[in-house]
Order: C-alpha cells, then sequence, then structure tokens
C-alpha cells in the first residue's frame, strides 16, 4: 500500500515527535507498505536521517518548508503539500499527526490522524473539528486511553470516533547498537542510575538531583537535553555523583541502556513540552519509558493514571509517588540492594515488550481493518 505521512516538525530534529515519525515510517516499510514522509526542514545539523535516527529502510523523505512560522504560512505549507500529493500519485492512505495538511488532503484519499494530545494551538480554531467530521476519516490513533476519551468528549457533537489506542512502542534491541560502549565518568565500582530524555519542566528532573544528594552512594546518569537545559540544570547542582551528558542522537541511545543498573521515569503531575508550549502529563506515553522496558531495565516510574495502561507495580516496574523523594529512595535502595528483584523486573518489562509493543507491531495495529489493499499484515 503507499502512504503517505504527514509531518508538521521538522525532520531532523532534537523534538521526539521525529523519533516517533522515523520509527513509524520504519515500522511501515518493514510491513512492505511503500511509504513517504513529507516533512519540515531539520532544526539540526544532522547530514544523514536515516543515520541520525537509527531507522532500518530508506523512505524518500520530502522536506516541505512553511513560509513563515503562523497558521497563515502553516495552512500554505499545507496547500504545497497537496500539490506535491497529486504531483508524487495520490497515496492509498494520508496518515499523519499534522492537522493542516491532512486538511488540505482529506479529499485525495482515505486518512488517519494520529493524535497526541487535544490541539489547542489551531487556527481557526475549529480545524480539528471540521478535520474530525471529513467524510474520508478511517481511523483516529491516540496513544492512550485517557487520551482517546478526553478527545471523544471534547468532540462529542460529532457522534462516536473511530479512535483505536495504540501506546508508544520501541524497537527490539539489536546487538549490533550496543556493541559500542560509550565511556561513563564516576566511579567504576557503584551502581548507575540513569534517565533518558528532554529536561523539559515537569520531567522530574529535581527530584533526580534530590536523590543524588540523599544516595551519595550512587552515580545517577541524565542523557539527553537541550545545550540551554543542560546548562540551567548543571547551574543547579554541585552534587559530584551526577553528570549530565546531553543530547545524544538516537541512533546512539542504544549503546548507554546496558551500563545503566536502573532506570526512572519521574515524570511530574504536570509534563511540559519544549518551552512550556503545551502540558501532556494526562496523556503521556513516553517513548523512553519503552526504550528502558526493550532494554530490560529495571524501571522505577511515577505512580501517575496514565502510565498504569503500560505499567504495573511489581510486576514490571516498581512506582512511586511523584511528589515523594524519600518514596523513590527507599524505592532505588531497596532495587540496588535485590539483584533477584532487579532481574525480575526487568524481563518481565522486556516480556511484554515484545510481545504488546513493538513499532512494527503497531504499524500493523493502526492499520488493520481499514479495508485499504494491504492494509493488513503480521507482526
Amino acid at each position: 500500500m503507499r502512504i503517505a505521512y504527514l509531518h508538521g516538525g521538522s525532520i531532523p530534529s532534537f523534538f521526539a515527535n521525529g523519533v516517533h515519525v522515523m520509527r513509524m515510517c520504519d515500522a511501515f516499510s518493514a510491513a512492505g507498505h511503500d511509504v513517504t514522509l513529507y516533512s519540515m526542514p531539520g532544526s539540526c545539523s544532522a547530514a544523514d536521517p536515516y543515520a541520525y535516527y537509527g531507522v532500518r529502510h530508506r523512505f524518500p523523505i520530502r522536506l516541505v518548508p512553511s513560509p513563515d512560522d503562523t497558521p497563515a504560512g502553516y495552512w500554505k505549507r499545507a496547500a504545497h503539500v497537496r500539490e506535491l500529493l497529486i504531483r508524487d500519485t495520490v497515496p492509498d492512505l494520508v496518515y499523519g499527526r499534522d492537522p493542516y495538511g491532512l486538511s488540505a488532503a482529506a479529499d485525495l484519499a482515505p486518512f488517519v490522524y494520529e493524535v497526541h494530545q487535544l490541539r489547542k494551538d489551531l487556527s481557526p480554531p475549529q480545524t480539528e473539528r471540521e478535520l474530525l467530521g471529513r467524510p474520508r476519516l478511517a481511523r483516529v490513533v491516540t496513544i492512550t486511553h485517557a487520551l482517546a476519551g478526553d478527545l471523544q468528549q471534547a468532540h462529542a457533537a460529532l457522534g462516536p470516533l473511530p479512535i483505536l489506542v495504540a501506546p508508544d512502542c520501541a524497537d527490539p534491541v539489536d546487538p549490533a547498537t550496543t556493541s559500542t560502549a560509550p565511556t561513563l565518568p564516576g566511579r567504576p565500582d557503584v551502581p548507575r542510575i540513569g534517565y533518558v530524555g528532554h529536561l523539559y519542566a515537569g520531567r522530574g528532573i529535581d527530584l533526580i538531583l534530590d536523590l543524588g544528594g540523599r544516595l551519595p552512594g550512587l552515580d545517577f546518569h541524565l542523557v539527553g537535553g537541550t545545550a540551554e537545559d543542560r546548562a540551567h540544570w548543571e547551574g543547579r547542582c554541585s552534587l559530584p555523583n551526577v553528570f549530565f551528558h546531553g543530547h545524544q542522537p538516537p541512533a546512539s541511545l542504544p549503546a548507554y541502556y546496558p551500563l545503566l543498573d536502573v532506570v526512572l521515569a519521574p515524570y511530574q503531575r504536570k509534563v511540559y513540552t519544549w518551552a512550556k508550549l503545551d502540558e501532556t502529563g494526562r496523556w503521556a506515553s513516553p517513548m523512553k519509558l519503552f526504550e528502558y522496558m526493550a532494554h530490560g531495565r529495571p524501571i522505577i516510574s511515577s505512580d501517575l493514571p496514565v502510565l498504569r495502561e503500560v505499567l504495573q507495580d511489581r510486576v514490571n516496574c516498581l512506582l512511586c509517588p511523584p511528589d515523594d523523594p524519600q518514596a523513590w529512595a527507599d524505592a532505588l535502595t531497596e532495587l540496588v540492594t535485590d539483584e533477584p528483584l532487579r532481574r525480575a523486573l526487568g524481563a518481565e518489562a522486556e516480556r511484554q515488550l515484545l510481545d504488546r509493543y513493538t513499532w512494527r507491531r503497531r504499524a500493523d495495529v493502526v492499520l488493520a481493518g481499514l479495508g485499504l489493499p494491504g492494509a493488513t499484515g503480521s507482526s
């Protein structure tokens, strides 16, 4: 099946949405589909986006800039994307997270709208409602049940929406990606506690620094974050057992996980995106959590309702209240001193990931039952 994936963000970039889009296009390609990605030009300097993201398939990428960073500019870009879809041969399915691009192409082919948050930034405000009411809408994909419920409630006037919940995912570990391990600073004979992800507000970075002070016998490694965010947190931290590694290309991250004895997902009740543009804590499905699972790392995570859609306390992780540092310190001490528990939690997390949460499986799930040629596959 010919699929056009419409992305309103940039490729390559420092942002998680780029990782998600590239992984989905890679998975569609692995399932045998002919995929073309329509994206904004990159916001980082990586020369080869396929190598930067570590994807296996070199599907075509059409870079379509916006004339300016305004709704009017986005609509002009959407019209250009529509022209390219017609010129490149109208696909069997249009898939994407770009409501402007999908709106412009909604009459060309059946389309799937993937949603990761309630969109309050669109102009005009009725853009999403009108998109969801278009006759060729085939499916709406949300990353959590919490978001599915809120989206349906927000657009109740449209009647039942064709919503499918498909959490974020990770790829099974390829040994080739972990064979060249980075050299980590710190003490070689103490447990390494890791966090991988952005350093935005609501990600629990202050909680990690608190743990670093409470548990000086452990080394803490934070991998990720823009230079600005890293400088902000490093300026607040003078602990000798806390190390910031900054942003790493997504393709480089798998080599870090085997070096970490315990990994942390200390999301707060309010989780913000870059520059606090949006608050998404109620609907989050963090990709890094699934990457932790893929690598069989023992996880301590915040006990939030949306994360319980995937996590089970003392089954595939330990859960702690996000605002109770002592509970986190106790859980971390327990895991560090109990190797059988670490192994059991990590093994069950990896088993569940391979069974339920791979990108390849997700690619099949979001297309299954659409009644389009080649829309079914095996995971």
